[in-house]
């Protein structure tokens, strides 16, 4: 074949290697390529594998840390201010862990405290029905019904030490009387004092979890939502946001109003002539702190004034609790805690029962924070299925309407 002069410019080109460099480039972007992906997986997978030996080893402490957390998260906005007002600094979120410190050691040592000599009182009390009986109180005599066969059934029964011994010896409740023996009031201790100690060690732990979230909350404020940015883009935000909307309306709904519903009832207690009232006040707050449980404190409360004789005051007390608990249940809390996240309170119930029995406390916050995501990831799907066929809707000719018609 001669060399024309049309073809001597491509043999040059062929013959000086071009033509082989290209192709070389192609195959080595895709050698780049494949390397690239192949070391992407390779360090997903060793994320993942040190993500679930982490929370493998962390599984243990895991409730602590999110106890840490919902704290860091409910005292935020009150430390910001006092931050921005005092400056950065470490004594600030010392302060605070102290203090959040006392407020839950204080109040349990004074109930350890108290429940130590009430115990004392009640197996002195426990003793003395079996040798004596329980004797009949004033205000049988007084009721408006029947007060002769309910005197009749008190004295030939509760009255009696014989029945209510064979009533201990049927309801086995003989073991209560068994912990007067040193041996078993010894393991009983040891039980009680392992358990004891680990939750305190749960509590140091949250506590310490907390001190470092508020000493370096802007910084991980500032990761935590470059990194749902990077994951789940603009909706990680909203997302984040909602959790911080739960959590703070599940502390105002939940906590603070069970605590003033507590003290309420603390001050009628009191004026009842209940034995022990800032111990049951405690209670009733903790109780009403789940959802119709502040109902079982109240009436449990109402019964042991009643017995003690005063049957008006367990009337009024009772009846206080009832009104209360009612506005609170029915009108208070679903405005606080639905309120700053829109979301139904039936969302919000089921969260915090499902929750309670699932997490315990914890599931308190927990709870109602799971329901406001699926609630706002359920509006934002059903929306955009809406928006969707609204568009598919209006882009579609008149013709193709017609014909669907």
């Amino acid at each position: 074949m001669t060399d024309t002069p049309a073809a001597r410019p491509r043999n040059e080109y062929r013959r000086s290697g071009r033509f082989h460099d290209k192709s070389d480039n192609k195959l080595e972007t895709l050698n780049r390529r494949a390397t690239y992906a192949l070391q992407r997986r390779a360090r997903t997978y060793l994320a993942l594998t040190f993500i679930g030996l982490g929370l493998y080893s962390l599984w243990n402490l895991i409730p602590a840390l999110l106890w840490g957390t919902v704290f860091a998260i409910c005292l935020w906005p009150i430390y910001e201010r006092m931050e921005k007002r005092c400056g950065h600094s470490m004594w600030l979120p010392a302060a605070f862990t102290t203090l959040l410190a006392l407020v839950f050691l204080i109040p349990i040592f004074f109930v350890g405290y108290r429940l130590t000599d009430e115990l004392h009182n009640a197996s002195r009390w426990l003793e003395s029905i079996r040798q004596s009986g329980i004797p009949m109180p004033q205000w049988i005599d007084r009721l408006p019904f029947r007060a002769a066969a309910i005197h009749h059934w008190w004295e030939n029964t509760l009255a009696q030490p014989q029945y209510l011994n064979h009533l201990f010896s049927t309801l086995d409740i003989s073991h209560l009387f068994s912990t007067l023996d040193i041996g078993h009031s010894m393991r009983v201790t040891r039980q009680v004092g392992s358990e004891v100690l680990h939750r305190g060690l749960l509590f140091a732990f949250s506590l310490l979890t907390l001190f470092f979230l508020l000493k370096d909350g802007q910084g991980i404020t500032a990761r935590c939502l470059r990194g749902s940015n990077r994951l789940f883009g603009p909706q990680g935000k909203r997302l984040a946001r909602q959790i911080i909307f739960s959590i703070h309306g599940t502390l105002s709904g939940l906590v603070l109003v069970g605590l003033g519903e507590g003290a309420i009832m603390g001050v009628a207690y009191m004026f009842a002539g209940a034995s022990q009232p800032l111990i049951f006040a405690l209670g009733t707050a903790v109780c009403a702190m789940v959802p119709f449980l502040g109902w079982v404190a109240v009436t449990s409360v109402s019964l042991l004034i009643l017995v003690k004789g005063n049957m008006v005051g367990a009337l009024v007390v009772w009846l206080l609790g009832a009104v209360l608990l009612f506005v609170a249940d029915h009108f208070v809390r679903p405005v606080l805690i639905g309120g700053t996240t829109k979301v139904p309170f039936m969302w919000v119930l089921l969260g915090i029962l499902g929750g309670a029995e699932t997490w315990g406390l914890l599931g308190l916050f927990l709870g109602p924070a799971i329901m406001a995501v699926l609630h706002l990831l359920w509006i934002h799907w059903t929306d955009s299925y809406a928006q969707r066929k609204a568009l598919e809707a209006s882009e579609e000719t008149p013709e193709l309407q017609a014909k669907k018609s």
